[in-house]
Formats: structure tokens, sequence, C-alpha cells
């Protein structure tokens, strides 16, 4: 890059990390001394904070630490309420949820359940990607989307390899065949010289623009397989609250900005609202790749009334290889699969809102005392404490026990080694992602707490004026734009506060505006530096950035629209966004 540019520009790049390192708090420096405010100096830490985030000058979670060091040196927030945001009840949801992600992949369940509902779709390729979206989603609610990418995308690989073989091979055998065929035909009639060279010249003619069509449709399949497991991992995180960092961003900033907002947020009622919504995307998103990069030619997509090709058999055997691979379930899968269901079963019961539920029932005020980190820290501790493999009892008596029992037997102890153990979590768990969470409340707060969010709620307004729905629409367009080139968590924890503010100024419910936001700094869909799933697919070189980009935007739309139709439907009723609620006006100058 630094070799394209003019020379004048040149000197630029090459010192541009240290430029925007120093000169951003210079340029930046008259705001907190010529408006000598709290809510200036607020500002001031945030701005230099956001400019660190877009152009990614320092690791996006060392500039999480900042409000560390600067809030408490400019007077904005005490450094004892700025370090109570870095591990909180949010952070700490999503850390149990992490860790129970981890031990998933750990014993490679998520590639069991792949292969078995891939295996259940079958091969047709309309159905193929169906199924390659359906898994990539479903697991991306509950795992990170890159770690979803990173395993299904070799699975997508090994079956379109194993079509090309397969393709290739029916090919020649059908060249051998023709050939055999013409030898024959020259034998029995013992034709002229000229019937010869007509037979040899439509063999040359009949051979290229079929085969040059057929390697055309196959690159169009390739691209349209691997575009699909990055759009649906996108997509599947969005689902649940754990999902991906924007949801978990939005929790925190709920229970920050509105202490008092009766837990409005939690896993079951998000996954009520954002299931449906994902579901459509899903759907959606898979009819515009096959129009896209396959057609809508039924017959061949679906497969109605016709047999199994060999290139459809040779994808089927690929995916029961890998299952084979896997042998049969393990005592420590079992156990994961129990743990991961009970975990789920606890966030939708623990306060489901249409009855009382497990915290309420059990605990006394357990309404006001357990949120959903509770129950998703209590299956991390089990992870640590059950074994990964059966218990063997043994005989107190030496006389009574099994003879068959080796002496290295008897001497180990009664349970094996746990389903989790803590250096694999050190070495995959995402501090990164935790730190930048915590940075993130730490700016929520001290923009609340400083008057900041008050000022800015003031200046908009002017926009009252405005239908809440053009407004909710345009927010979900402007955040789909600006995810695209900086970190989805850096931009809901941005962005958030800001929409919380202009909710509060014209009195619409924050959720009305919060809620497209959140989702739509998930949409990182037409560059493949905009989300990780995104970089790993156009890793494999099947697709080029054009691709991605002309896929995109329409993914982008669909998006959107998406989004636009939940929140002024189910999403009403729901989150009852159609008042104003008392905990949004009153909790504000607290």
């Amino acid at each position: 890059m630094l070799n394209m540019a003019p020379t004048c520009l040149q000197p630029l790049l090459r010192y541009r990390s240290f430029a925007i390192l120093f000169l951003t708090p210079l340029l930046l420096l008259p705001l907190p001394l010529t408006v000598p405010t709290r809510e200036a100096r607020c500002a001031y830490v945030i701005i230099i904070m956001a400019v660190y985030w877009c152009t990614e000058v320092m690791p996006l979670a060392v500039t999480s630490l900042m409000p560390v060091v600067f809030f408490p040196l400019l007077g904005v927030q005490t450094s004892k309420k700025v370090c109570l945001q870095y591990l909180n009840n949010t952070n700490m949801l999503f850390f149990g949820g992490l860790i129970v992600a981890i031990s998933v992949e750990q014993w490679n369940l998520h590639k069991r359940i792949a292969l078995r509902v891939l295996l259940i779709l079958g091969v047709k390729p309309a159905l193929l990607m169906l199924g390659f979206m359906a898994v990539t989603a479903f697991l991306s609610m509950w795992i990170s989307n890159t770690a979803t990418t990173a395993m299904m995308v070799p699975i997508v690989q090994a079956v379109l390899d194993q079509l090309d073989s397969t393709e290739n091979d029916v090919t020649l055998v059908e060249q051998a065949s023709g050939q055999t065929n013409t030898v024959i035909e020259l034998e029995e009639k013992i034709t002229s010289e000229s019937t010869a060279v007509h037979v040899v010249s439509n063999e040359q003619v009949t051979d290229d623009p079929k085969s040059s069509e057929e390697k055309k449709m196959r690159k169009r399949i390739c691209k349209g397989m691997t575009l699909c497991v990055c759009y649906a991992a996108s997509i599947g995180g969005t689902a649940t609250l754990t999902g991906t960092g924007p949801n978990v961003v939005l929790k925190g900033q709920m229970n920050q900005l509105y202490p008092n907002n009766n837990d409005v947020v939690n896993f079951a009622s998000w996954f009520g609202f954002a299931f449906p919504n994902m579901v459509l995307m899903l759907v959606l998103a898979w009819l515009w790749l096959q129009c896209s990069f396959m057609g809508l030619n039924f017959k061949k997509s679906w497969g109605f009334g016709t047999e199994k090709t060999a290139k459809e058999k040779a994808a089927y055997s690929v995916l029961k290889a890998e299952m084979k691979k896997l042998g049969p379930m393990s005592y420590a899968e079992f156990n994961i699969l129990l743990l991961f269901v009970l975990l789920v079963l606890l966030w939708f019961s623990r306060n489901p809102g249409f009855v009382k539920g497990w915290a309420a029932r059990l605990f006394p005020g357990g309404e006001k005392y357990i949120t959903d980190s509770v129950p998703a820290v209590f299956i991390a501790l089990l992870l640590f404490i059950l074994p990964a493999h059966k218990p063997k009892c043994k005989a107190w008596n030496p006389s009574m026990s099994d003879p068959e029992q080796t002496e290295e037997d008897k001497k180990k102890p009664f349970l094996s080694a746990p389903l989790l153990d803590w250096n694999v979590v050190q070495r995959k768990m995402p501090w990164s992602i935790v730190l930048l969470l915590g940075g993130g409340f730490a700016l929520a707060d001290a923009s609340a707490n400083s008057g900041l969010s008050a000022w800015m709620g003031h200046q908009m307004t002017p926009l009252g004026s405005i239908p809440p729905w053009s407004i909710a629409t345009v927010i979900a367009l402007i955040t789909a734009v600006i995810t695209e080139c900086t970190s989805n968590v850096a931009t809901a924890t941005l962005f958030l506060p800001i929409f919380s503010s202009l909710a509060e100024s014209i009195k619409i419910h924050p959720l009305y505006i919060m809620l497209p936001a959140t989702l739509s700094a998930s949409f990182a869909f037409m560059l493949p530096v905009a989300t990780p799933p995104n970089a790993i697919v156009f890793s494999y070189g099947h697709i080029h950035v054009l691709d991605m980009v002309k896929a995109g935007i329409v993914m982008n739309m669909i998006a959107v629209c998406c989004v636009t139709l939940a929140i002024n439907t189910w999403g009403r009723p729901m989150f009852e966004l159609d008042t104003f609620p008392a905990w949004a006006n009153s909790t504000r100058n607290q």
C-alpha cells in the first residue's frame, strides 16, 4: 500500500500510527481547556478512544483500559467506580457463557452436531447450503462466530473438494466411453476419410463449451457455499443474548443507564424477539445466495423426483467419513450436552415473564438477587468439577476386587480429570473482548454520571418531529455501514449511549432505537476485514472482495428490512415500545 500511494502521501502513511496516536489528544486538547466542565472532559476521553478504536492504532483491548487512567486523572469518575465496570454482572454472564462454549469446542461436540444435521438434511445443492447455514447459525447462537466459522469452513471445503474430484472422474469416464463408441462406429462402417474427420471435429466441438460452463458453475457453487457460512455465523449470533458482543453490550448499557429497568432485557425476552428475526433473515439470505450463485432451478437444486448423482453420493460419503472419525459419543460429550441443555433451560425459566420463574419460587426475593449470570457461572463451575471419564467403583476389601484390575488401575483416583482444564480456558478465552466490554461499560457509566448523555439528549430534541420508525430505520442503516470498518463491539459501545440519549430527548422507548442499532452492529457482510468469519472464508481463496461486496450490499438491505419489521411488529407488544417507560425518565439524573 505504501508503494502504491503518491510520493507526497508516503511520509504520512509511514508515520500514520504515530501521528494518530499523538496528534489526536493534542488536536482535541482545546475542548477540555476552553470548556472546563466534567461533560467536556468526559467527551475528550470518549472521542480519543473512538478514534483509536476506529483506526486500531493500538489493540482494541488496550484502548479499552484508558478510562481506568484518564477518568480519575481528569476528575470525571473515581477510580473505584471505573474499575467496577470491568467485571460487572453482564461481563460475568458473558464470561460464564464463553467457558461453556470452550468446553463444547474442546470435546468436538459442535462438530458432531453439525455433521449429524447435515447427514439428516441431505446433499442436494439447495439442501446442502441450507444445512450449512442452519448448523452454522445454531452453533453461533452458543459459541463464538469465529470458532463456528473456523470449524465449518474445513467441512465445506472437504465436501467441495470431493465434488470436484468426483466430477473430474465422471468427465474422464464419459470421455473414455465417447472415444470407444467412436472407434466402434469407424470399424463397423469403414467409412471414408471425410467421415472420420467429421467425427473428430464433432468431438472437439462438443467438449469445450460444456466443460467451461461446468467450471463456471462449480466456481459459483464454491462461492455460494463458502459465503453462506460466514453470513450464517453473523446472523446466528444475534439470536441469543450471549451469542455475540453487541448483544452483551446492550444488556450492560441498559443496566448501567437504567438500573431500575425491571430486567427488561434478559435471556428469555431477547430470544423471544431476536430468534424469529434470525430465522427470517436466514431464510431470506439462503434464497438470495441460491438465486445469486446457483439459480432457482428447483428440480436440479432440490432434486425433486431424481436419484442421487455420483457427486451427491461422494459428498454424502465425505460427511459420513468425518462422522466416523469422531467415533461413538463419549462420556464427556454426553455430560457437556446435558450441562448445555440445563444451562439453556435455567436461562429460559429464570424469569419467563408470563409465570413465576425458578428464581422467585425457590429463593425468597430471588428475582432481585438472581440474574442470568448466576446459572452461567454455576454451569461453568460444574465443568471444572465433573469428571471427563466414567468413575470406576473400587471394592474396599482387596479380596473382593476385580482380578482383572491392574496395579495402575488401582492407583488411579476415583474421579478422573475434569471436563475442562483451566489452562485450556486461559488459552482459548477471548480476554480482549472481556476488556472491550468493560471499557464500554465504563464509558457509558461516566457519560451518564458526568451529564454528557443529558447534554447530548438535549441537543437532539428537534428530531422529535420525525416518525420514530424512520429514526429506527436510519439508525439501523448507519450502524450497519459503520460496523463494516470498525469492530462490532466497539460500534455498539460508542453509539448505544448516544441513541439512549436521543430516545430520552424525543420521549420514545429507549429500546425502540437501541435494539435495531444492536442487531445492526452484527451485520458486517460486505468486506473481508469487517468481521473474523468473513476473513476466515476469504482466506480460502474461493471469493474475491467484489463478490463479497455484491452479495453483502443485498444482505445488509435484507437485514435492515428484517430488523425494521421485527421492531414494528412483534417487538412492540413484547417490550411495550409504544410507551415511554417511567424508569427511562427517572434514572438518568440520579
